[in-house]
């Protein structure tokens, strides 16, 4: 349940930040916003980390490299979500996200990828992404 009411919330919060940022990037620029969206985050990781018991700084020599860079990954995230906001609106900008996150992660389930046990994709997951991307058609027209 957990997870569940977690999954709910970040959704929730990539949706804010991503119309937040789009007023944002109006007065400052798109880079601009994603480069003060990085930091207030920062700060904001950095201060909670600092209250929380989970300390374990020893663990980030055993992190792959390519992983680290998670954090640039962020700035192309907010780059992309504040330009398309601004060209089609925050519901068909969160539609056509998730879409694209269900695509990739598929890949990377069935595939295994990043080490991940690989997983059996079924008919039932290739008709919920067709029935998403059938939405998003339907709400765009």
């Amino acid at each position: 349940m957990r997870g569940i009411i977690l999954a709910f919330l970040g959704g929730a919060f990539i949706t804010l930040q991503g119309v937040a940022n789009a007023r944002i990037s109006q007065n400052i620029g798109t880079w601009q916003a994603a480069a003060l969206t990085q930091f207030t985050g920062f700060v904001a990781a950095f201060l909670i980390l600092m209250f929380v018991r989970e300390k374990n700084w020893q663990g980030f020599k055993q992190v792959k490299p390519l992983y680290l860079a998670g954090g640039a990954f962020a700035a192309v995230i907010i780059f992309s979500n504040v330009t398309s906001i601004q060209h089609v609106g925050v519901t068909l900008t969160v539609s056509l996200v998730m879409i694209s996150q269900l695509c990739i992660t598929f890949l990377i389930d069935s595939k295994g990828w990043f080490g991940l046990v690989k997983q059996n994709m079924r008919l039932p997951q290739f008709i919920g992404i067709a029935m998403m991307i059938a939405g998003v058609v339907i709400l765009k027209f």
